[in-house]
């Protein structure tokens, strides 16, 4: 009875609208999406002379003094030169030194993807091999790849989600999509980054021999499989400063993994907590296999190929404590995002001293099995390099990826703090407030099946490194409605999809070089979810000053011509 009363008191129009608006929703990733570093790094699809501003929004340059009424162009319908250039102005502005590649290897951000051959759920998607094409085209330099024995041919492993529904590729056909990935780059005349395999071994050793020699035969030199210095160096003991991005160049580098003594018995200890009995009895056998063949251990001819990042999942806190015990050679220290939160914020600046000397690599956790995302901010913080996110739709974690990506090539120098030397703490200890000051938008996109009966507000949300709830400040304008029955009255009455808002948005925070801010454009809806139709994340230590146009995106992370006029004004408190 309680039940039918609930869904009764859904359908009310009376009662007021109480449902929480779903701001992490995106759609499905391909080809044309710009994710993971896309946004400013490539050349746009959509050019200048396809953007158009609302006549409202030419009125309001004009009268705040940003451009000429000439250089306006009131009533012209095609723009100006003059705002042809103010429409291509980039509204942030990278600095070189972020995306300078003579770093050690530590010291970057790495845009990584999470069981990359997955195109949709996490327990009974499709596994297909042109996700890793697709995932490498948006920007992830970082993937993963779930190797199995093939039951039905030995020399052939697959690749898969282990003990659930999803289907499975070959190795074989996994390690050529990323050949040919590495070779149109290199055809295209791109400075390409390195592109990292995360290999997560379920072979035995049989299995993994064939591994390696499969990645030996199809990379061929494109695989890193020595060092790049020479030999009886401190750099390869692993004692000595680790290999600097540019010289990696655009090899194919592999992560390895470890087993440290007493590791707990499944590597996939955090995926075990929405699994039925059958998976768990399957999980169970395959670690009692393991243990009997041995094949917990990795076989040299796989672990040699680990040249740069060897894998280890800890025992115990001595990897940020002292040091790590039983450490291999340029250990990597690979932790679920439950284990490493657990530590926060206690052990944050010792943990961030650890990761400008070694690599980190964070996953979701095993409750995520719809594809949704760890908030990767709070580790970036820390240093974390490696927040490895379900490639799988343009997400809120995908969109404040592409921002902090944006303009790379997928690899970003991480803050002074969080480097060989630093404090390990990014926060100055000063305050800051930031004021939004939001002129309006147009061209709203709109879905197919929506008409252009819409109320547009712009809403906000400053996300902090230090917020680890999930809880970032929102701040929103007013809805917009264009005035019917009185229209007459009004200069500038510009329809719903050219919305002006006029108004200033402001914050206060902790002054901090991790903080971004998602922008979207939503539609205030009675008796419903509002929905959202356009998107946007900025660092705000990329922010261009003054009055800059925002290229905003629709929910699948591609291109549109809504254009968003903003300007962003700091002040330190």
């Amino acid at each position: 009875m309680s039940q039918l009363i609930s869904g009764i008191a859904k359908l009310s129009p009376f009662l007021k609208k109480t449902a929480v608006d779903d701001e992490d929703k995106g759609d499905t990733i391909d080809r044309g999406t710009v994710a993971g570093g896309g946004h400013a790094s490539r050349e746009s699809v959509i050019t200048k002379n396809q953007l158009r501003v609302s006549h409202a929004l030419k009125s309001f340059i004009a009268k705040e003094g940003i451009l000429s009424e000439a250089e306006v162009g009131l009533d012209q319908e095609q723009p100006t030169s003059a705002m042809r250039e103010f429409l291509d102005k980039p509204h942030i502005n990278v600095p070189p030194g972020a995306i300078d590649r003579n770093h050690p290897l530590p010291d970057y951000y790495i845009s990584s993807s999470h069981n990359t051959y997955l195109m949709a759920h996490q327990l009974y998607g499709e596994s297909h091999a042109s996700a890793y094409e697709i995932a490498l085209y948006t920007g992830s330099r970082c993937v993963e790849i779930d190797a199995w024995d093939n039951d039905n041919n030995k020399e052939e492993p697959k690749v898969t989600h282990g003990y659930t529904l999803v289907s499975h590729i070959p190795f074989r056909q996994v390690c050529e999509t990323i050949r040919t990935v590495v070779d149109k780059e290199s055809s295209d005349g791109i400075q390409a980054a390195p592109i990292m395999i995360s290999l997560e071994n379920h072979c035995d050793v049989y299995g993994q021999r064939r591994l390696a020699h499969i990645m030996k035969e199809v990379f061929g030199d494109r695989l890193l499989s020595r060092a790049v210095r020479d030999k009886g160096t401190r750099e390869q003991e692993g004692v000595g400063e680790h290999v600097t991005l540019a010289e990696l160049g655009n090899k194919v580098v592999v992560i390895v993994e470890y087993h440290l003594p007493n590791e707990m018995a499944s590597s996939d200890s955090d995926d075990t907590d929405e699994e039925d009995e059958t998976s768990k009895q399957a999980h169970q056998q395959y670690r009692e296999k393991k243990k009997a063949t041995n094949s917990g251990t990795i076989v040299p001819e796989l672990a040699e190929l680990g040249v740069y990042a060897q894998s280890v999942k800890p025992v115990n806190n001595s990897w940020f404590e002292a040091t790590l015990q039983d450490s291999p050679h340029h250990h990597l220290i690979n932790v679920s995002e439950t284990g490493l939160k657990m530590q926060m914020p206690a052990n944050s600046a010792r943990i961030a001293v650890h990761n400008s000397q070694h690599l980190m690599r964070v996953f979701p956790k095993g409750t995520r099995i719809s594809s949704r995302n760890l908030l990767p901010v709070p580790f970036w913080g820390l240093g974390a390099q490696i927040c490895a996110l379900n490639w799988q739709t343009f997400g809120a974690s995908i969109q404040l990826n592409e921002a902090l990506f944006a303009g790379s090539g997928g690899y970003v120098l991480k803050p002074a703090p969080l480097r060989l030397g630093g404090t390990g703490n990014l926060n100055t200890g000063r305050r800051k407030k930031l004021r939004l000051h939001v002129a309006g938008a147009t061209d709203v996109p709109l879905p197919k099946n929506r008409d252009d009966e819409i109320k547009p507000y712009l809403t906000c949300t400053l996300v902090h490194p230090n917020d680890l709830n999930n809880m970032p400040p929102k701040r929103k304008t007013a809805p917009y409605k264009p005035h019917k029955v009185t229209s007459f009255l009004h200069k500038d009455n510009p329809p719903a999809t050219d919305p002006l808002w006029k108004e200033v948005l402001e914050w206060e925070y902790d002054d901090n070089e991790l903080v971004f801010l998602r922008l979207m454009i939503k539609s205030d809806d009675a008796f419903a979810r509002n929905p959202m139709f356009a998107v946007a994340a900025i660092r705000l230590l990329y922010v261009a000053p003054g009055w800059n146009f925002i290229r905003m995106l629709d929910l699948g992370g591609h291109e549109t011509t809504c254009t968003l006029l903003v300007r962003f004004e700091f002040e330190d408190e």
